[in-house]
């Protein structure tokens, strides 16, 4: 590549590709008006192509004079099914419709049709060389059978029971004429269909009607020679003689059981009334009585005038005795008509009586009678159910009869469908279309050939750049104030060699030691006045919604307080945060944990620890915390590679993950990570001009772009006294 050595970071450099292009524009330009030239040209060569297109309405159809019930039975066909139109879209591609309009519009005549009479030199020479069958092979109505289904398009329009017909042709008269013509054979063909519907139901129906007449006549002879031989006449159509004589006697034997009963009732009233001696005329018999009566009269009047002559003479006097004596005579003779009304009274008793049991008697016998009749009325209904059967199955013949018969005129039978849009001759070519073939044809060209230029840009190396890191640290604090961005999270920190080794330095370092001194907390500054503080670099962390972020602290113990101050501050933030514990000194640990002892992630990396058993509570906050374990860090540091699998994993699980490194270089954090899509946070509680450049220039040099400077020393006194 020019100007680009071996195995460095390069860019594309947009500007040169643009510059490229625009430098061979007036090539592009030719190239795109070449195209389009020979797009035009070669549109206007092809033969125009029209198409037209013929629309039919699958509906039920019925002649004008049928009757509501016959189109309603119409209408609840199958019609309306979905398979239903497929099948006449089918029907409409058939070969034997295909042929009908051939013949009829004589398309074998016509050059369109039949290519291969005419064939090209190229065609023959694919024919002879056998890389292509002979056309002329095939028949000549199989030629043109296949030219006319290439041209031929029949669809249904979802949505709808309309099917469309499209044909192209070259010639517009055509195209319009094919798809009517189709369409009327389709129409004509339905309408046949159901006339030879109709003959051949007629057809059938005779004879089966004939025989039905002559098994019914059969069935209803045989109901009448049962009904006379086992003596089941009917009375009123559905009442057997028997049946009937039945029920009569049954209500007359009610009838008399209930007047002798009344007669009884009426006896003893009268037996009543004489054995106690009270009067008697209240009673309805003796009351009704003409002789009672006479006598009830002419009692009053002797009693009237015994009452007169008592007033007037003795009680010895001869004709107050005459009087009295009439008066008893009277009295015997009410007594006497009383008791002969009761023999009347007992005597129809005694009547009903002797006619309930004449009644009694009837009964047994009509009874067993009835018995008999149902017996026999199992072979009758028998008989008349297989009479009512071929009746009225010789009813349904009938109507169908006279429906087929009344529709075998081909007016009577229209076909299931209608034209509801004929194809009109069109005016405007189908294709080829020029302009948009000429505009398709010169805007691919520019694009193709912008394309290539750009390629050949990139194959060359002349669109490609080294990477400058001056130049990218001034872009991003351009950017960074465009966007308004705390300062914090511009790539400015500074590398100075670690107070204490971290655990990465294990790997990197093995003369290293594992024990320095504690450094001193760095001099307070006021977080409200220090854009570099915790609050600023835990803003910047929660709006980026970084999952991994790798904290590293060049001069020791004093800049880990300050990332165990920012988890927390995260933490109370409502994010779900853990931090990994990779210093040699363990500060992190001895900050957050409850246990000192607790298993960590040296025990992990060794193998003697479960994944869910490192993971532990902070002390003082809602954050997690990886210890840095109780295993020998030098052989735990051997697996470090596999950290990245950690990290993944803890990340999936959590919004932050923080690695506390302690003072570790960039060669070792590279270790750590799969990519550098990651958030470096520079822990500095003293902030020296003399180490920016440096820390500058090795982090870009590893290509870590996204680096965050965190300064200021109050959080980190707060936490070295909670420790303490």
């Amino acid at each position: 590549m020019s100007g680009v050595v071996r195995d460095q970071d390069v860019d594309i450099d947009l500007g040169q590709l643009a510059r490229a292009v625009w430098a061979r524009r007036l090539r592009i330009l030719t190239i795109t008006l070449v195209a389009g030239g020979v797009a035009f040209a070669g549109a206007k060569l092809i033969s125009p192509q029209y198409r037209s297109e013929t629309r039919i309405l699958i509906e039920p159809r019925a002649p004008a004079f049928a009757s509501t019930q016959q189109v309603n039975d119409a209408g609840a066909g199958p019609l309306m099914d979905e398979l239903n139109i497929a099948s006449q879209v089918q029907l409409l591609q058939s070969a034997d419709l295909l042929k009908k309009v051939i013949n009829d519009l004589k398309l074998y005549d016509l050059p369109e049709f039949d290519d291969a009479a005419n064939g090209s030199a190229m065609n023959s020479i694919l024919v002879k060389l056998h890389l292509k069958k002979n056309p002329m092979e095939n028949p000549p109505e199989e030629r043109v059978i296949d030219a006319f289904v290439e041209r031929l398009q029949v669809y249904q329009v979802p949505g709808s029971r309309v099917i469309g017909i499209n044909f192209t042709s070259k010639d517009p008269k055509l195209a319009a004429a094919i798809p009517n013509a189709l369409a009327n054979v389709y129409l004509s063909t339905q309408s046949g269909a159901k006339l030879d519907s109709n003959s051949e139901a007629t057809r059938w129906l005779e004879p089966e009607i004939e025989n039905l007449r002559q098994r019914v006549s059969e069935a209803e002879k045989k109901v009448a020679e049962y009904r006379t031989t086992h003596g089941l006449l009917q009375t009123n159509g559905t009442t057997t003689f028997p049946a009937q004589q039945l029920n009569d006697i049954s209500a007359e034997l009610t009838r008399v059981r209930g007047d002798k009963a009344n007669a009884e009732a009426r006896a003893q009233a009268v037996r009543n009334a004489l054995s106690s001696g009270e009067a008697s005329d209240t009673l309805p018999d003796i009351m009704s009585s003409q002789a009672i009566q006479r006598l009830k009269a002419t009692e009053s009047g002797l009693q009237s005038q015994i009452s007169d002559l008592q007033t007037s003479l003795l009680n010895s006097h001869p004709r107050l005795k005459s009087l009295r004596a009439q008066l008893s005579d009277i009295r015997g003779q009410i007594r006497q008509e009383t008791q002969k009304i009761l023999a009347s009274i007992e005597n129809e008793a005694k009547v009903a009586d002797l006619r309930a049991s004449e009644l009694e008697r009837q009964k047994d016998t009509v009874q067993a009678n009835s018995a008999r009749a149902g017996e026999d009325e199992v072979g009758l209904n028998a008989l008349e159910r297989e009479a009512n059967a071929q009746r009225q199955l010789l009813e349904t013949y009938l109507v169908r009869y006279r429906e087929a018969a009344s529709r075998a005129d081909s007016n009577s039978s229209p076909a299931d469908a209608r034209i509801v849009s004929r194809a009109i001759e069109p005016v405007d070519p189908y294709f080829p279309k020029v302009v948009p073939i000429v505009v398709v044809a010169a805007v691919a060209t520019l694009i193709l050939s912008a394309i290539v230029t750009m390629l050949a840009e990139l194959f060359s190396g002349r669109a490609l750049r080294p990477v400058d890191a001056s130049r990218d640290t001034i872009e991003a604090e351009t950017v960074a104030e465009e966007k308004d961005v705390p300062q914090a999270a511009v790539a400015i920190a500074a590398v100075r060699r670690p107070v204490q080794p971290s655990m990465l330095a294990v790997v990197t370092d093995d003369d290293g030691t594992d024990e320095v001194d504690d450094v001193e907390a760095a001099e307070e500054v006021p977080e409200d006045d220090n854009e570099f503080s915790i609050a600023s670099v835990a803003d910047y962390l929660a709006d980026s919604r970084a999952p991994l972020a790798i904290a590293i602290s060049p001069t020791g113990d004093n800049g880990s307080a300050a990332t165990v101050s920012l988890t927390r501050m995260l933490a109370d933030a409502g994010r779900r945060v853990v931090l990994i514990d990779m210093t040699g000194s363990g500060y992190p640990t001895e900050l957050m944990a409850e246990d000192q002892s607790a298993l960590g992630v040296t025990d992990l990396l060794c193998g003697e620890a479960a994944f869910g058993d490192t993971i532990h509570g902070d002390r003082l906050s809602d954050a997690h915390l990886i210890p840095q374990g109780q295993s020998d860090a030098r052989r735990a540091m051997r697996g470090v590679d596999r950290l990245s699998l950690l990290l993944d994993a803890l990340a999936a699980a959590y919004d932050l993950v923080v690695v506390e490194c302690g003072a570790a270089d960039v060669a070792g954090v590279s270790r750590l990570t799969r990519s550098r899509d990651v958030e470096i946070i520079l822990s500095l509680p003293q902030l020296e001009e003399t180490i920016f450049v440096a820390l500058m220039t090795e982090f870009q040099a590893a290509g870590y772009e996204r680096v965050v400077l965190m300064s200021g020393g109050q959080a980190d006194e707060q936490e070295i006294g909670q420790a303490a």
